[in-house]
């Protein structure tokens, strides 16, 4: 997600398709981060980038320069290689590119070790420009499809990674707060949902596609619609006044009740549970775990994570139990433009 003040010093953050690491970036460079343990992984130091995408935690980034310097241009994808410092290969645009996605179509065994970037996994490249969305198959680099769109200032989209679900979710209308969801393993539309009277803000897809959750530019309303039937599942109240919503995600888990997050311009941090049909707390969802069966203790615990473009990572433990009855605290803090690896590439 890249930043929208020129007053911070980082300039778009993301987490990867698994919530395991995330990356941000600086005018310097960018940085790759473990979440759990909060370790400085790598860095490269050599300009300013926008777009900064991970692939689980191998070595493969896909990123887009801010555009300072002429090698740096935000017409040019370039798919890096952590493991050796350079670039594998570059894809040139007429427009600036405004977002990137990755996945992968994994073994029915996943290794748990790095991931070799010469595998046979058969990979989805998604490149959003203004008023095109471009597929391609990764390893070859081969255009598999290319959805034209209404102008997408924002580069606004949502992708759910898994096998059975994988889907893409963009805008369908200016005027109106619709989205067409797209089958990218099929390559072809599935639907179009009317989510919003207003423009869209933010899309989100759970992990393994099952929802889609929407905010309009009102920002008081989310909605969450169940992808299969098109049909609306949710829907929440983030607050009476409008507000600016900067982003929405869902809990990666797949056998707890699904989770969704959403922060705004109103300074909170909302998250909404539906499985227990709450209403709302304050928290960001990084995993969910099941924590105790009596109902007198919590029966999930979410582990949040936020990135601030101040330049801190905050992680927060929020509990809610079957009665609706919810908790959170501060777990970890600290700056993610001062922290040194000890392996850190700066040339």
């Amino acid at each position: 997600m890249a930043n929208q003040s020129s007053s911070c010093p980082i300039l778009c953050a993301s987490f990867n398709q698994d919530n395991s690491g995330f990356a941000i970036s600086t005018k310097d460079g960018f940085k790759i981060f473990d979440s759990n343990t909060g370790r400085l992984c790598y860095e490269r130091s050599f300009g300013a980038f926008i777009i900064v995408e991970m692939l689980y935690s191998s070595s493969l980034l896909a990123i887009v320069g801010a555009g300072e310097q002429p090698s740096l241009s935000p017409r040019r994808l370039c798919l890096f290689n952590t493991a050796t410092g350079a670039p594998l290969r570059e894809l040139p645009f007429l427009t600036s590119i405004l977002a990137v996605r990755l996945n992968r179509k994994r073994h029915l065994i996943e290794r748990r070790t790095v991931i070799p970037l010469l595998s046979t996994f058969h990979r989805r490249l998604l490149v959003v420009l203004q008023e095109n969305t471009y597929i391609y198959d990764s390893n070859s680099l081969a255009m598999l499809d290319t959805i034209d769109t209404v102008p997408n200032l924002k580069g606004l989209c949502a992708f759910s990674p898994s096998l059975d679900g994988c889907f893409l979710a963009l805008p369908a209308s200016t005027t109106k707060g619709a989205v067409l969801v797209y089958n990218v393993m099929e390559l072809q539309s599935h639907c179009e949902i009317d989510a919003h009277r207003s423009p869209l803000a933010a899309i989100a897809l759970s992990s393994n596609g099952t929802y889609i959750a929407t905010a309009s530019e009102q920002g008081t309303i989310i909605r969450v619609h169940l992808v299969s039937e098109a049909t609306k599942s949710y829907s929440f109240r983030r607050g009476t006044y409008p507000s600016t919503i900067f982003s929405l995600s869902f809990a990666p888990s797949l056998q707890l009740p699904d989770i969704l997050a959403a922060t705004s311009s109103s300074g909170s941090v909302h998250i909404f549970s539906l499985g227990f049909d709450t209403n709302q707390s304050y928290a960001v969802v990084r995993k969910v775990d099941k924590a105790a069966d009596s109902p007198e203790f919590a029966t999930c615990r979410a582990v949040v994570s936020l990135i601030a473009y101040n330049g801190y990572f905050q992680e927060y433990a929020f509990s809610i139990n079957n009665q609706n009855e919810s908790s959170w605290s501060l777990e970890r803090e600290f700056n993610l433009l001062t922290l040194v690896s000890d392996g850190a590439e700066t040339s």
